[in-house]
């Protein structure tokens, strides 16, 4: 794939590319729905994700192509843009705006994008995109950002230029993610700590619902709500800037203070799972896979019952992985009402659960998931295995 990647851009730019970088997705293994509550999370990259390669030209333009679109743009640099429809360039567009208006001179570029992050699946491909071209554009100029400036300013344009009110554990988790390391990120202060987390002769399974995540928005926004009332209400007491400033056993001490059922579950899901990322630290670091696989299950039953964020489809997934003994573990990730479920399956056994799952997952929904199987990576970088393809 990669050394067709390097056959394309010369055909399609008629030049070599002297650049490449490539830009994983990320999962989240546990600590859902907790990142706006200053809680813990723990993602990690994918060996999947954004491939970027690039040439300067003296057009004074921007040239973007994918081989995964068949929209392009081609715009002259300038001192200011503002997203422009839907298409996928505006997210590289964005990050260039951005560049230029932090005062940094760029040139012309012809740059050639290509992913095999399935689109809308809740794996981070916008931030992927943002990420790479961050990162391409920093090394290629000299611009001298450090690498949490790249994560700070692609989530900025991820909320102000193309409009999404995202948090920033997608950026940090592509740009910082390390092979064979999960992150626990504390999303309020940004530290973090690289977990190691050997898999053994277990991958990790990303079972792509299919089902458009529709309802994800909507509800989200409504979840910050209940859990901003959830605070306000334990804050009589309890001098707290977050949920997440507390722990179960001191949450179960004054959750007298929320008389309504529904916020009260929508706190004890937070505040629990923020204290599962901390268990789930402790079991990776002592190589306790099944201990981990049991805080997956835990992760998923709290999102269905208490947080009320899942689906059937979600469900489904999990319900069959509970059935399979080659399963460790599993759970949704994401938003939520759509996307991508986790698991995490014997190696050797990938290709019996990939079947079993479609077939369980068809039966109970009347369509097909798609199943894919990731170890844990590295983060954004350049690609020295490319020398070899660009001659």
């Amino acid at each position: 794939m990669k050394n067709s990647l390097f056959k394309e851009f010369t055909k399609r730019y008629n030049k070599p590319a002297v650049n490449s970088y490539f830009s994983p997705g990320r999962v989240n293994l546990i600590g859902e729905h907790i990142d706006y509550n200053g809680g813990l999370v723990m993602p990690c990259a994918i060996t999947f994700g954004t491939y970027l390669l690039l040439s300067p030209n003296e057009d004074g333009v921007f040239r973007f192509q994918s081989l995964n679109f068949d929209d392009e743009l081609t715009i002259p640099v300038q001192g200011n843009y503002v997203k422009t429809g839907d298409g996928w360039y505006n997210y590289p567009l964005g990050v260039i705006n951005h560049f230029i208006n932090d005062g940094h001179q760029l040139t012309g570029l012809d740059l050639f994008f290509s992913g095999d992050i399935p689109i809308g699946s809740g794996l981070s491909s916008s931030a992927s995109i943002e990420v790479v071209t961050a990162f391409a554009l920093n090394e290629f100029f000299n611009c001298g950002y450090s690498k949490l400036d790249l994560v700070k300013l692609s989530k900025s344009v991820e909320n102000n230029f193309i409009g999404v009110n995202s948090g920033i554990m997608d950026q940090f988790a592509v740009a910082f993610g390390e092979k064979n390391k999960a992150l626990m990120l504390n999303c309020d202060t940004l530290d973090y700590q690289a977990v190691d987390s050997n898999l053994d002769d277990y991958v990790l399974a990303i079972i792509n619902t299919n089902k458009p995540r529709k309802l994800a928005e909507s509800k989200y926004n409504e979840r910050v709500q209940e859990c901003a009332a959830a605070l306000k209400l334990l804050q009589q007491q309890l001098d707290i800037k977050h949920l997440c400033d507390i722990d179960t056993d001191t949450f179960n001490k004054y959750n007298n203070l929320i008389s309504d059922k529904i916020i009260l579950n929508r706190a004890t899901h937070v505040i629990e799972e923020n204290d599962r990322v901390k268990l789930a630290a402790e079991a990776l670091k002592n190589n306790d896979l099944a201990g981990f696989g049991r805080l997956m299950y835990a992760s998923h039953k709290s999102l269905r019952n208490l947080y009320e964020v899942s689906g059937k489809e979600l469900d489904a997934v999990v319900d069959y992985c509970a059935t399979d003994n080659n399963v460790a573990g599993a759970r949704m990730t994401g938003a939520g009402f759509g996307g991508c479920a986790i698991a995490l399956v014997k190696q050797d056994a990938f290709e019996d659960f990939s079947q079993k799952v479609t077939a369980y997952y068809m039966k109970k929904i009347g369509y097909a998931p798609s199943v894919y199987s990731s170890l844990i990576g590295d983060g954004v970088g350049i690609m020295p295995e490319f020398e070899d393809a660009r001659s």
